[in-house]
C-alpha cells in the first residue's frame, strides 16, 4: 500500500527487502538478527493495528447498513480510522528509519542499486 514510500524512494531501507537481499549485502550475523528483529516487531505492531483498523471500518459499514449514522458518529469514526491508519505507517516509517541505525552506508548505496533506484532516480538516498 506505499506506507513507507518516502522512506524507501529516499535511502532508507525497509527490514523485509534487507532480509529478502542479506546475502547480497554481507549482513554480518549480529546485522541479520537485529533486522530480524526489527522486522519483527514492525509486522507484529502492523498486524494488531491492521485488526483494529478493519474492525473500525466494519463498524462504519455497520452504522451505514442499519441506516443508524449520525454526522457527529460519522466524525468520530473516521477519525478512529484516520487514526490508525497513522499508527500503521508511523510503524512502517519507523523501520526503515531504525534500518539505517542496523547497518553502514555502503551497504545503503548496495541496497539502492539492487531495488533499481540508482538507475532511476538523479538523486542518491539522502544522507542519515
Amino acid at each position: 500500500m506505499g506506507f513507507a514510500r518516502a522512506a524507501e524512494l529516499n535511502g532508507y531501507p525497509g527490514p523485509a527487502h534487507v532480509l529478502d537481499l542479506a546475502d547480497e549485502f554481507m549482513l554480518s550475523p549480529p546485522q541479520r538478527g537485529r533486522t530480524a528483529a526489527l522486522f519483527r516487531r514492525m509486522q507484529a505492531r502492523a498486524s494488531a493495528l491492521g485488526a483494529r483498523l478493519v474492525d473500525e471500518e466494519r463498524r462504519l459499514d455497520t452504522l451505514f447498513a442499519s441506516k443508524s449514522i449520525s454526522r457527529n458518529a460519522l466524525s468520530k469514526a473516521l477519525r478512529s480510522i484516520a487514526s490508525l491508519q497513522s499508527e500503521i505507517r508511523e510503524t512502517h516509517l519507523r523501520a526503515h528509519l531504525e534500518q539505517t541505525r542496523i547497518w553502514s552506508e555502503a551497504q545503503t548505496m548496495k541496497y539502492w542499486q539492487l531495488r533499481g533506484y540508482a538507475e532511476s532516480n538523479s538523486h542518491s538516498p539522502h544522507k542519515h
